[in-house]
């Protein structure tokens, strides 16, 4: 797994992409909270992830409910059809805001 992070609108944007499993969301974890503790609303973009475990979505879960508790928005975007079968098959793909790029949130704040 590697990742990139840059600032759009009122956002920072963290991409994912490769594996994001046990060996290697410790560091998800570690990047989408550092964001959220800055007090900084997150998008990810899950374009680039090519697997996604149990691990790897809790620490998506584990960034969102802190991002509600602290009245930040917190976002998926662009999320691979493999990514997006796991977070459907947890019926998670109904709890998270999952847009279809990052463009497309920001427009919806508009």
């Amino acid at each position: 797994m590697s990742y990139n992070q840059h600032q759009q609108g009122d956002f920072t944007v963290i991409e994912l992409s490769g594996d994001v499993d046990l060996a290697r969301s410790p560091d998800a974890r570690q990047q989408i909270l550092a964001v959220i503790d800055n007090g900084q609303h997150l998008l990810i973009d899950m374009s680039g992830v090519s697997y996604i475990d149990s691990s790897g979505i809790a620490s998506l879960v584990e960034g969102y409910q802190t991002a509600r508790k602290k009245s930040l928005k917190f976002g998926l975007v662009a999320v691979s059809s493999s990514a997006m079968s796991v977070l459907s098959l947890a019926r998670l793909d109904k709890v998270f805001p999952i847009h279809d790029s990052v463009d497309a949130r920001l427009a919806a704040d508009e």
